[in-house]
């Protein structure tokens, strides 16, 4: 569990967008651990936790991309039912309110991996350390 940098890129909506970015990154030998997009008519918005991202946002704009850079939670998950509602409790008793969260876990896989961008990351950090969560 930890505090990482997360992505966000604008990508025209059209086919090869997001192809033309991993090429580049697999090109530079950049890692993407995490992604997810959300579309709009003309754009998509591509968020994305990568393993350097300093020389990821180095390379999207160099090609003219714009980049926002957030701090977020990286944390693998036990794949169970009510992991993530013991996680959510958690944030809520301590007053962290989850802005947006993304995850993928292998249906026979004992762990899952969410990326939370929270309000407040160091005491999301604390409070699930403290659930010895990850």
């Amino acid at each position: 569990m930890e505090i990482t940098k997360q992505l966000a890129v604008f990508l025209d909506n059209r086919p090869g967008a997001l192809a033309r970015v991993c090429e580049a990154f697999e090109e530079k030998g950049i890692n993407i651990h995490a992604l997810t997009t959300s579309d709009t008519v003309d754009h998509s918005v591509v968020r994305m936790v990568v393993d350097d991202p300093q020389s990821a946002i180095w390379l999207l704009e160099e090609n003219g991309g714009m980049v926002v850079e957030d701090e977020v939670l990286l944390i693998g998950n036990a794949n169970k039912p009510g992991a993530l509602a013991e996680l959510a409790r958690t944030l809520s008793k301590v007053g962290v309110n989850i802005e947006y969260l993304y995850c993928a876990t292998a249906p026979k896989s004992r762990k899952g991996l969410l990326v939370l961008r929270v309000d407040d990351a160091r005491k999301a950090l604390d409070a699930l350390k403290a659930l010895s969560i990850d």
